[in-house]
C-alpha cells in the first residue's frame, strides 16, 4: 500500500475532523461541544484539529457548509414555470430541511446555533448581511428570467425575510410553524408591487487597459454546485465579503460575470459564505427550471489562489477588483468602489458618468 502524500494526509485528517465535529455538534450543540472530544472522535490530536481549523466557530461553520453543499435533494413535483409557482416550490424545499417537530434526529437541528454565532460578533454580522444581499440578487435574477420586464430583487428580499423568519421560529418554537401557510405566503409575494428599479450610479474609479496572463486554478461554482472552468471570456470580480453585494453592479452592466469571494479571515468567513449561498441555491435549483438559473457564477476563494491569479495577492473584507478576460488574457482592470461596473466598459474608451434615474 502506497504512502499518502502530505496533501492527501491533510485532506483525510480534515475530513475526519469534519465528520467528528458534525457528530459532536449534533449530540451536544455548539456551545457544549468540546474540541478535545472532537479530536478523540476523529482519533487525532487536539493540535491536528487546530491545524485544520483555527477555532470551534470556524469548524462549526465548515460543518454546516459541507452539509449544505452535499445535502440530498428531496423528491419534489418539479420546478415552477411562473414566479408564484417557483417561489412556492422554493419555500417547500426550504422548509423540508427545517426541524419542524421535536422528534427529528439530532443532525436536523445542527443549524440552530448559527444565528446566535453570527450575531455574536460584528466581524460576522456585516459579511452575513452582504451575503443575504447576494442571495437576494440570485433569487431576483431567477425571478426576472421567469418574468422579464423589471427588477425583482426587492421581492426576493421579502421572500428571504419570510423564509429566514420561518427558520428561526422552527428552531425556537417547534410545532408552531404551519408550513402550508408559509408556502402560500411566498407564492403570493411574487405579485407584490414594490416599485423596484436599478439605479446606474456615477463611479470615480477608472478602468485601464492591460495585457496580463490569466491562468486560474480549479474552482467550484457555488450557484450550480459543481466544478467550473474560469478560462472563458467575461468579467471576474474579486470581492471582499463586506463588498459582496457589488456583484449586482457587474451583473446589471451585462456580460458573463464570475464573482470571487475573499475575506480577511477566510478560515471562518469563507465557510460562512459557502453555507449562506448553498442554503439558497440548493433550494433554487429544485424550484426553478434550468432556463431561469442565474448566469452569474460565484466562487468562494478560501486560499486566495484565484484572487492571486487575477493579480490580487493581498485581499481584505473590502476588496473590490474587477478584470475583463478575453482570449485567455486579462485585458482590462479596475480597482476600488465601482470596479465591478466600470470594467465592463471597453478599456480604450472614456468612462461615462451615469446620472441617477
Amino acid at each position: 500500500m502506497s504512502r499518502l502524500t502530505r496533501a492527501e494526509l491533510q485532506e483525510r485528517n480534515r475530513s475526519r475532523v469534519l465528520a467528528a465535529a458534525r457528530d459532536e455538534f449534533a449530540d451536544r450543540g455548539f456551545r457544549d461541544a468540546k474540541i478535545d472530544v472532537i479530536a478523540e472522535r476523529a482519533e487525532l490530536t487536539r493540535g491536528a484539529v487546530y491545524s485544520n481549523f483555527p477555532g470551534k466557530r470556524a469548524l462549526y461553520f465548515a460543518v454546516l457548509a459541507d452539509l449544505a453543499e452535499h445535502a440530498p435533494e428531496p423528491a419534489h413535483p418539479g420546478p415552477g414555470r411562473t414566479t408564484g409557482d417557483a417561489l412556492g416550490a422554493l419555500a417547500r424545499a426550504w422548509l423540508a430541511r427545517l426541524p419542524l417537530i421535536d422528534d427529528q434526529p439530532a443532525t436536523a437541528r445542527l443549524g440552530v446555533d448559527l444565528m446566535p454565532e453570527v450575531l455574536a460578533d460584528e466581524r460576522t454580522r456585516q459579511p452575513y448581511a452582504q451575503l443575504m444581499m447576494v442571495n437576494a440578487v440570485l433569487l431576483g435574477l431567477a425571478l426576472e428570467r421567469l418574468r422579464p420586464g423589471g427588477r425583482l430583487v426587492r421581492v426576493a428580499e421579502t421572500v428571504l425575510t419570510t423564509l429566514h423568519g420561518a427558520s428561526q421560529l422552527a428552531a425556537a418554537a417547534p410545532g408552531f410553524l404551519e408550513p402550508f401557510n408559509v408556502v402560500k405566503a411566498c407564492e403570493q409575494l411574487a405579485y407584490l408591487d414594490l416599485d423596484d428599479s436599478w439605479l446606474d450610479l456615477p463611479f470615480l474609479t477608472q478602468v485601464r487597459a492591460v495585457d496580463e496572463p490569466w491562468a486560474p486554478p480549479a474552482a467550484r461554482d457555488s450557484v450550480r454546485g459543481r466544478a467550473a472552468r474560469l478560462d472563458d471570456n467575461g468579467v471576474v470580480a474579486v470581492l471582499g465579503l463586506n463588498r459582496a453585494s457589488a456583484i449586482e453592479h457587474a451583473v446589471r452592466a451585462g456580460g458573463r460575470v464570475t464573482a470571487v469571494l475573499v475575506a480577511t479571515d477566510p478560515a471562518e468567513l469563507i465557510p460562512l459564505a459557502r453555507l449562506a449561498i448553498a442554503e439558497l441555491t440548493g433550494c433554487l435549483r429544485q424550484a426553478f427550471p434550468v432556463s431561469a438559473w442565474p448566469e452569474l457564477r460565484i466562487v468562494c476563494d478560501e486560499t486566495g489562489a484565484i484572487a492571486a491569479a487575477a493579480g490580487v495577492p493581498a485581499v481584505s473584507d473590502v476588496t473590490e477588483v474587477a478584470v475583463r478576460v478575453t482570449g485567455g488574457r486579462i485585458v482590462a482592470r479596475a480597482d476600488g468602489y465601482g470596479a465591478c461596473h466600470v470594467v465592463t466598459q471597453r478599456a480604450d474608451q472614456p468612462q461615462p458618468r451615469h446620472p441617477m434615474r
